[in-house]
């Protein structure tokens, strides 16, 4: 079990004002499958797609998990296993070996980039003489940190008490919240566990009354940008693919974007400008992740409608990361337990974005491949730093809009002020031109105003000439 130290942990850059609250080892207990075994035959079709990761990747990922929240990574390694162990998911060995670096170091959590059954949790944490977290919680300790909004909020404990209601094994420990976010780190407490059962279900039931009003009243409002009709754009990605920094750039907004997992996790919706003057509305959401726990993914259903209802999806991904095909793999595991066919061509644009990350022959390499793929299944290459590509993906997203639309040619007098505001605010206005006191237009409207539009401006279809 090889050591892999992170001595430039401390000069990482953090975010202003930002804490650093106890130390932390990570351990990356990666399972490595024999041919044939019967763990190999057990693997499910999204712990596979783990294998094929990168042990390192993974690795640094977890160890950037554990920083997003400012904690200190004294040390990260990655610890193999050939067999899962029911007591403490690695062997009684490996469990020794991390005791004594983890007294050695002084840290206050060691955190299991797994998921970790409950009595596997508390047998380590008996071990291993300190807290110990695992994948999902940690997960969980972020969003409670990050969620600012009301909706936001609620969404994550309720995440978070599905979470502990199945461990009550343990004390109301992780309960508490006095160290921030949810308190997974938390000091000792109460330990009535069939009191503790009660209260988390009566608050669990209290959180689920309020998030349907929640889900209501974003149904009023989507409902009010139909009737506009706003299309809806999506944007959907791996956590730090940039999708932030691309919805900035897209919509000139100032959403916090950084270099961090988990950056932002409140929905924002903003509009944007189509190139032949139509407006869409947004939607950057939160980023998905590998082993995105179930709990968040069933508590943020109310926030992620907005990709479940938009029109297209921008599908992001950090094409200069070395998970890269695995990122995506995990993105579409997400997708698909949301009712979504991740190879809808009709609906999904895939971004490669961090282009500006490759030198000029890196880039036409790139180039090519995005030239090879499918007609159907395009590529587009954009730098969100920069603004490559931007004008592109732009035109691409009005075309999957357009798509739906209809185009209509009409004639109408140029005295018609009201008629031609009407047209410019429900429609998009191709082309116009003025002959003779009357506007020859072009205009491609949403199927619900067709009609309008046709009745009352004699419209008919447009023939390319």
């Amino acid at each position: 079990m090889e050591p892999r130290n992170f001595d430039g942990d401390a000069d990482r850059p953090r975010p202003a004002g930002a804490k650093q609250t106890g130390r932390v080892l990570v351990i990356g207990p990666y399972l490595r499958l024999r041919s044939g075994s019967a763990d190999a035959q057990s693997e499910s079709h999204a712990s596979s797609n783990q294998i094929l990761r990168n042990a390192e990747a993974r690795l640094d990922e977890a160890a950037g998990l554990a920083r997003a929240i400012d904690l200190v990574v004294a040390d990260a390694i990655i610890a193999p296993v050939s067999q899962i162990r029911p007591a403490t998911y690695i062997g009684k060995g490996k469990v020794e070996e991390i005791a004594a670096l983890a007294k050695s170091l002084d840290v206050e959590l060691v955190v299991m980039d797994c998921a970790l059954a409950p009595i596997q949790q508390r047998n380590l944490e008996k071990e291993l003489n300190t807290k110990v977290l695992d994948r999902t919680g940690l997960i969980l300790e972020i969003f409670g940190r990050r969620a600012k909004t009301k909706e936001g909020s609620l969404q994550v404990e309720l995440a978070h008490l599905n979470y502990q209601r199945s461990r009550l094994v343990r004390s109301w420990t992780h309960l508490e919240r006095q160290r921030g976010g949810f308190g997974f780190m938390g000091g000792p407490g109460e330990t009535q566990i069939e009191a503790d059962r009660r209260l988390i279900q009566e608050r669990i039931s209290k959180l689920e009354g309020e998030l349907k009003k929640v889900q209501a009243t974003r149904r009023l409002h989507r409902a009010g940008r139909q009737r506009v009709p706003y299309r809806v754009v999506a944007l959907v990605g791996y956590t730090n693919a940039g999708k932030s920094t691309l919805f900035n750039r897209l919509t000139r907004a100032d959403v916090q974007a950084a270099d961090m997992l988990f950056a932002t996790l409140d929905p924002t919706l903003r509009a944007l400008s189509l190139p032949h003057g139509g407006k869409a509305m947004l939607s950057d959401t939160v980023g998905f992740i590998s082993n995105l726990p179930t709990q968040l993914v069933a508590a943020f259903r109310a926030t992620l409608e907005e990709v479940l209802e938009a029109d297209v999806i921008l599908h992001v991904r950090d094409i200069s990361h070395e998970d890269a095909e695995a990122q995506q793999g995990d993105v579409d595991a997400v997708l698909r337990q949301l009712g979504i066919n991740p190879d809808d061509s009709g609906r999904i644009i895939e971004v490669w974005n961090k282009i500006d990350r490759y030198d000029a022959e890196q880039r036409e390499e790139l180039l090519n491949i995005a030239a090879r793929r499918p007609e159907d299944h395009p590529a587009m290459l954009v730098s969100a730093v920069s603004g490559e590509g931007i004008d592109a993906l732009l035109a691409a997203i009005e075309e999957r809009l357009a798509a739906k639309r209809t185009t209509l040619d009409l004639s109408i007098d140029a005295a018609d002020g009201a008629g031609i505001s009407w047209l410019h605010r429900n429609a998009e206005v191709l082309a116009k031109e003025l002959h003779d006191g009357r506007f020859d237009m072009t205009v491609r409207v949403d199927e619900t105003k067709r009609d309008i539009v046709v009745s009352r401006f004699d419209a008919v279809p447009h023939h390319a000439a």
